[in-house]
């Protein structure tokens, strides 16, 4: 049956930054399609416990500060020795730093980098060997509009995001004759803790809703679909590809 392909049952689903926000929502996703989730991050993620668990889907919590790669190994280490395998990996932890860019400094600037993009590709790195033992597996990158966009006063996160898609294309083009998808989410301009500054900015706000043809912000659990369908069997042909889940913003 067709919606078979769609299943995660006995598949195991590593996702960074789960602990809430987008995170979190494609964490529960994956979860009703039949995975456990190994969480990857630092902070409370007593709520996206629950909410794995009352799935029915098994948790593990992994804390790690993905600033640095120094965690990388023990990350794919750890969910080996509890689930005896790897089959998804969701690099969804990021961050965002607003400056000018005549007053943008190098921390804000080396901060977003590590953690956007230098972290998405070595723990993929990692992640991919595993796999390749084990015979495929599929790798999800978050972008972000900026994936295709300037934006004004993000220079590190864009940078970063633009990188995001620049290598999920390049990690396709290596591992997909290993059985290894690796593709990307662009989300649009989800209601999140990373874009409280601009919703609580009433103009900003009412100038970017303007543009959206959907006419509101996205939430966490319109990815939890798209990112069902990339981790899935369902996807098995979509190779280096970047997914705009943006309610419109792009055609625009």
């Amino acid at each position: 049956m067709m919606l078979d392909n769609f299943k995660l049952d006995g598949k195991v689903a590593i996702v960074t930054g789960a602990a809430q926000g987008l995170g979190q929502g494609m964490a529960v996703g994956l979860a009703e399609a039949g995975a456990d989730i190994v969480n990857v991050g630092i902070g409370d993620d007593s709520e996206t416990k629950a909410l794995i668990e009352a799935t029915g889907r098994k948790y593990l919590g992994i804390q790690a500060n993905l600033m640095s790669i120094e965690p990388v190994d023990e990350i794919v280490a750890k969910t080996v020795e509890a689930f005896g395998r790897i089959d998804i990996l969701v690099n969804n932890a990021g961050t965002i730093r607003r400056e000018d860019v005549l007053d943008f400094s190098e921390k804000d600037w080396d901060d977003v980098m590590n953690l956007n993009l230098k972290t998405v590709f070595f723990l993929s790195q990692a992640v991919a060997k595993q796999f390749v033992k084990q015979g495929g597996g599929k790798i999800i990158n978050i972008a972000s509009m900026l994936s295709f966009q300037g934006g004004i006063r993000v220079p590190s996160y864009t940078a970063s995001k633009s990188g995001v898609k620049g290598i999920t294309m390049l990690m396709a083009n290596e591992l997909a004759s290993k059985n290894i998808n690796v593709n990307a989410i662009a989300p649009g301009y989800m209601a999140t803790a990373n874009t409280a500054p601009i919703r609580a900015d009433e103009a900003r706000n009412r100038a970017i809703l303007d543009r959206i043809p959907a006419d509101r912000w996205g939430t966490p659990e319109d990815l939890a679909a798209p990112c069902v369908f990339l981790a899935s069997k369902a996807s098995d042909y979509i190779n280096g590809y970047t997914i705009a889940v943006d309610g419109g913003w792009l055609a625009r």
